[in-house]
């Protein structure tokens, strides 16, 4: 047998298979419907958020307003049974915050209509503030102590009670302290800075005009003269006179003066009770516990709601702009 072999014999080579071609409107149909689909993705996405947002700004807005007109979610407050109504005071005393008086009178008118209260406890921890907000507190302290007579009105000083502070507290009935609370400081200042003798070495000189002799009064560019300086001052001892009657109608008998009772000194908890500034040792607790006898506390502190920091930011910059323009920046002050 031959070994060679005729490739005319031999079966054809398969030939190899033919890939069809993908047409160039394929591609682009398949890249264009991936965008579709990513931005059809992308605008449920924002949808889902814009949906999460409106709710949430619903619900705050729902929220501010449940607290802006004191809604009440537990019902009335008649089922609240026999309590000692609990008002809070923390911080300086002036027209925001917890120690404004348009925040602590309609606490307090709330606690004492109350029928279940059976004692009021202000819970005190200040170093005073402004002469106008505290005596406007305490004049309504007056008015419903008179108006409820059988509803003591206790006030219960946690750190410090002093100036400011001390007014508004000896318009209760009883002062509690603790041995080391600060206490006192019966006294009226008003504070500033002069800078005239540091424009005169660097060259400045101040342009004021004024229409008034006085206008100009505690200008911290303009030398205080005698007369604006006499003037402050009795300004100063009026307002002082008139915290000193406050503490007197308020502690009565109690009170055992002393020449620097009324200096702006003040004493910790345990010689105040000694001078007679205070009655005796005693905590919120215990003052509901052993003295009222009603151990349930209610607080009827009133939180400021959204709506209502909002306008009292704006009426504030508005109040403390009128007032720059027509005293200066010094007022008195109970601290």
């Amino acid at each position: 047998m031959s070994d060679n072999i005729d490739s005319h014999h031999l079966p054809p080579t398969p030939a190899p298979p033919v890939t069809p071609s993908v047409p160039a409107a394929n591609w682009e149909r398949e890249v264009l419907e991936k965008l579709v689909f990513a931005t059809l993705k992308e605008q449920k996405s924002s949808r889902r958020w814009g949906i999460f947002f409106k709710f949430a700004t619903l619900l705050v807005i729902v929220v501010a307003l449940s607290t802006y007109f004191d809604f009440s979610w537990t019902g009335s407050e008649e089922t609240l049974g026999r309590h000692t109504a609990l008002i809070e005071i923390e911080g300086a005393i002036e027209s925001e915050g917890s120690g404004a008086a348009s925040v602590v009178i309609p606490a307090l008118n709330k606690a004492f209509s109350d029928s279940g209260s059976v004692a009021v406890v202000m819970h005190i921890n200040s170093p005073g503030g402004s002469p106008v907000q505290a005596g406007m507190i305490v004049d309504e302290m007056n008015r419903l102590r008179k108006g409820y007579p059988g509803k003591p009105l206790y006030v219960v000083v946690d750190e410090i009670c002093a100036s400011g502070c001390y007014y508004i507290a000896a318009g209760a009935d009883r002062i509690y302290v603790n041995k080391a609370s600060i206490v006192g400081s019966i006294g009226v200042l008003m504070d500033g800075f002069g800078f005239t003798g540091f424009m005169d070495k660097v060259g400045v000189e101040r342009r004021l005009l004024t229409a008034g002799e006085n206008k100009g009064f505690m200008d911290p560019f303009t030398p205080l003269t005698d007369k604006h300086k006499q003037y402050a001052q009795a300004m100063l001892d009026e307002i002082h006179q008139q915290f000193i009657q406050v503490v007197r109608n308020g502690r009565g008998k109690r009170l055992k003066e002393s020449p620097e009772m009324f200096s702006g000194l003040f004493w910790t908890g345990a010689k105040s009770i000694d001078m007679g500034l205070a009655d005796a040792l005693g905590t919120v607790d215990s003052v509901a516990r052993d003295v009222i006898r009603a151990e349930d506390i209610v607080d009827y502190t009133q939180h400021e709601g959204l709506p209502e920091r909002v306008l009292k930011k704006f009426g504030a910059a508005m109040g403390a702009g009128a007032m720059k323009s027509a005293v200066g920046t010094a007022t008195p002050s109970l601290r």
